[in-house]
């Protein structure tokens, strides 16, 4: 990974460590680097992290709506209950993803191909 440079000019580990808090530039990055498996790699799995989390949210905040309808309906603290709890889970998700981004943009500057847990295989499969 020494010296290597990037589709875009940048060093490859500098244009892979962008890819995480940028989200759009990891999408560009995923289409016009073909030949840095390196940058292809942490692109990938930005972009597979964030999509991940935020279908994880979707899913928490369609099954917490029925559980808190429900249980509202029963009684209102229940409904109460379920709604703290799923405001914890919303939380927890939201450091999830700041946690991932900030992990696999430090390892990415350090040129070092670290997998985020579910998605990097995906990533290493498919860069």
């Amino acid at each position: 990974m020494q010296n290597q440079k990037s589709a875009i000019g940048l060093d490859a580990n500098i244009a892979a460590l962008i890819g995480y808090p940028v989200g759009i530039l990891a999408l560009i990055l995923i289409f016009i680097e073909k030949e840095n498996r390196f940058v292809r790699f942490h692109a990938l799995q930005s972009v597979l992290w964030s999509v991940g989390v935020v279908v994880g949210w979707i899913v928490i905040m369609i099954v917490g709506a029925i559980i808190g309808a429900v249980l509202s309906s029963i009684s209102s603290t229940l409904g109460l209950v379920a709604w703290g709890i799923f405001v914890l889970v919303y939380l927890g998700l939201f450091f999830a993803l700041l946690g991932g981004i900030i992990y696999g943009a430090i390892k990415a500057y350090q040129g070092q191909m670290t997998k985020l847990p579910i998605v990097g295989s995906f990533a290493e499969k498919w860069a």
